[in-house]
């Protein structure tokens, strides 16, 4: 059975849970990890999945979720062992203003 393609999800778990169709972007997960970067500017075009790859990296990092890395399996991080123990091992704070609408700004 073909996976539906869901529009507008912004949760990494529910997008997962629910069995969209899902581009596995969890290369980037590994590829910020190893780049050591102090500062990371996440800046792409409206609709363009931020909100949900942030979304991904806090279940990953997150040690609210630690231990619940089965969300991660079949993906591509999860094939690395050393990523499988650094899931769920940091503090993470997340702010998404996503859901913030503003047709005028005003000082």
């Amino acid at each position: 059975m073909a996976r539906i393609i869901g529009i507008g999800h912004q949760d990494f778990t529910e997008l997962i849970a629910s069995g969209c169709f899902y581009v596995d972007k969890t290369e980037f997960i590994r590829e910020w990890w190893e780049n050591q970067d102090v500062v990371t500017l996440i800046a792409r075009p409206r609709r363009f999945g931020k909100t949900l790859n942030m979304s991904m990296l806090e279940r990953f990092f997150s040690v609210e979720y630690k231990g619940q890395g089965r969300i991660f399996e079949g993906l591509s991080i999860w094939k690395d062992k050393i990523f499988q123990e650094l899931q769920g091992t940091y503090p993470v704070i997340a702010l998404s203003f996503a859901d913030v609408k503003e047709v005028k700004f005003n000082f």
